[in-house]
């Protein structure tokens, strides 16, 4: 596919962009590509929380270790895909990079201190780490889309 000098998305967000009628429409809002990208993440970050809690380690340190997988797969797409044509250079780069680790620890914060507090009082894992994915969620999508990536 051909892509023009004004076109910002990635390969990837070029191809989904043809995709027919309301599928192509997951590239429209950077939301719905955040949304895609997190769902991925997660995938990573749940399947080793699981397995963490499975084999009995304690469940904060499970979805710490869960929420950082995750990371590593959220950057390589955010910056490829749902934020196409912000990723900077050089030392711009670098505090960009910054930045999405420090949303990253945010997040991690979050779904640490809520999967441990819930299981406290007695919810079980999964809806405690389903309650933080809420959360999170929204708090580190905005302030990567109106810090890291504006």
């Amino acid at each position: 596919m051909e892509r023009s000098g004004q076109d910002r998305r990635s390969t990837v967000g070029v191809w989904v962009g043809h995709l027919p009628g309301p599928l192509a429409m997951l590239n429209r809002f950077s939301i719905t590509r955040y949304l895609l990208a997190s769902i991925v993440s997660l995938a990573f970050d749940v399947a080793l929380f699981m397995v963490m809690v499975a084999l009995l380690f304690d469940p904060g340190w499970s979805s710490a270790a869960g929420y950082s997988a995750g990371i590593l797969v959220h950057w390589l797409i955010s910056s490829s895909f749902v934020f196409p044509g912000k990723a900077r250079d050089g030392a711009a780069l670098q505090l960009q990079r910054l930045g999405f680790i420090g949303t990253a620890v945010l997040g991690l914060g979050i779904t640490v201190s809520m999967v441990s507090w819930l299981t406290d009082i007695g919810f079980l894992p999964v809806i405690a780490k389903g309650a933080a994915i809420f959360v999170s969620f929204f708090a580190v999508y905005l302030t990567r889309k109106y810090g890291v990536f504006r």
